[in-house]
Order: C-alpha cells, then sequence, then structure tokens
C-alpha cells in the first residue's frame, strides 16, 4: 500500500474519530488506536484497492466497541472489494463480559474432538455439560460448544456438532472458502458457536453505534438462500442467530 493511501485513511478515520467522539467508550485512547489501526493496514491484503472513507468507516466499527486491531480482538476484512469489519473470538468474549446484562463471570468455547469425553446431562431438572479432552489431542474435531458462567452461578451453554457448522458455513458465509475457514477452520467452529450463545445473552450496549456495529461484524448472510445438497435433503439451519466468522489468522 502507498504511504499516500494510507494517510488519507488516516485522515478520514481522524475527522470520523472527532465526529462521533461521544459514541466511543470513555477509556478510548483514540492516539494509540489510530497508530494500531495504520500499523495493521499495511499488512492487510486489498486495502490498497477500496476507497479510503470506507476504510475509515470500517476502523471506526472497532472504535465504537473499543476493539483492538492491532490486538487481534477484530479485523478490517476485504472481500468483494470492499472493506468488512468482524470481530474475533477474543473480541466476542470481551464485549459478553463488558456488555451483558446479566454480569458474565466466564465465557469461552471449546472444540470437541475424536477421544474426548464430552456429556450433555440433566441433573435434578438443570442442563449440564461434562468435558474431558485428551492431552493434545489432534484428531478430527466432531464439535464444538460455548459456555457462558454468570457471576450469580447460573450457566448457559450451546452445542453445534461440526456438519451443522459446516452446513452453516456453506450455506450463509459470504467467505466459506476463505483464508479464516480454510487456515483456522478450529478457531471458526468456536466464533460460529459463540455467536449463537451470545444470541442468548442480552446484551446492553451504551450506544447505537455500538449496538449497529456488533451486528454488521457477522461475515454470515442469513438472508442467503440455502444451497441444496445433491442428493439429498437439505441440511436445516436456524436462521435466527447471526454467527462470527473472523480472519482470525490473517498472517
Amino acid at each position: 500500500m502507498s504511504s499516500n493511501h494510507l494517510a488519507v485513511i488516516h485522515s478520514n478515520l481522524d475527522k470520523l474519530l472527532e465526529s462521533k467522539k461521544d459514541a466511543v467508550p470513555r477509556s478510548f485512547n483514540k492516539t494509540r488506536f489510530m497508530q494500531n489501526c495504520m500499523t495493521v493496514l499495511q499488512d492487510t491484503n486489498g486495502v490498497d484497492k477500496c476507497e479510503p472513507v470506507t476504510v475509515a468507516r470500517t476502523l471506526l466499527k472497532g472504535a465504537f466497541l473499543g476493539l483492538d486491531f492491532f490486538n487481534k480482538e477484530c479485523y478490517c476484512i476485504v472481500y468483494g472489494g470492499q472493506a468488512q469489519f468482524q470481530t474475533d473470538y477474543k473480541g466476542e468474549k470481551k464485549l459478553a463480559k463488558k456488555y451483558s446484562v446479566r454480569p458474565v463471570k466466564d465465557i469461552y468455547a471449546k472444540l470437541v474432538r475424536e477421544g474426548d469425553d464430552f456429556k450433555e446431562e440433566v441433573k435434578d431438572g438443570q442442563q449440564t455439560i461434562q468435558f474431558i479432552p485428551q492431552p493434545f489431542n489432534d484428531g478430527k474435531i466432531l464439535g464444538a460448544f460455548a459456555v457462558a458462567l454468570f457471576e450469580d452461578g447460573g450457566l448457559i451453554y450451546e452445542v453445534m456438532s461440526a456438519s451443522e457448522i459446516e452446513a452453516t458455513r456453506k450455506n450463509y458465509s459470504k467467505q466459506a472458502n476463505g483464508q479464516a475457514w480454510t487456515k483456522s477452520a478450529g478457531e471458526m467452529y468456536k466464533k460460529t458457536v459463540l455467536r449463537r450463545l451470545c444470541k442468548n445473552i442480552e446484551l446492553d450496549f451504551d450506544t447505537i453505534e455500538q449496538a449497529q456495529a456488533f451486528e454488521d461484524s457477522s461475515d454470515f448472510d442469513m438472508t442467503k438462500e440455502p444451497k441444496p445438497e445433491q442428493n439429498s435433503p437439505l441440511n436445516v439451519v436456524d436462521a435466527e442467530y447471526e454467527v462470527i466468522s473472523d480472519e482470525a489468522e490473517q498472517e
């Protein structure tokens, strides 16, 4: 990317941040945010082909949510000739902890592989899960689950099989064969089930801009028509939830 193109993006971002300064978190550090953005953009493929103002608007969404591009809490991804904003698994966790109406003690997602011991149970009317992974297990991924532990002692979780995640990827992903899925499938599995879990957590953002940025962060378009399987029934996928799909490993 040319230094001139980067300078124009920097100028546009500076103006946008100044005009929207009331919509960013109180702890927001403008100077550090802009420095980190410029560093990341130098290694972001395709940005030089995008209009500077659209790139700046994409970066602005990270500022609204208080996420850091340099620390890979979110990404500026280019596809279809357009810059797009996506949160990362780390960013999703951060937002859930910060903005959940019901205070979250911990939230995470795990992969379940062949050889791991995973069980869903109902004890005293309460649903629970048990997970004992095999050490250093590189076996086939069977699925993924996400858990939210609340400070009041409550727990909710979501489980998705590998086939369910793959059906969602095939039918609704804007980049089903993009770098995130082809190089970091495990991370994508975790992000997918984590975003589904977050649909069951009431998030109360401080501003309309934050709420909209969070909605825009999905790599999945749930309005797309599902792609029929050849010689097999159509996979049924819950179109009510949105899932996160970020470029986990761009480098």
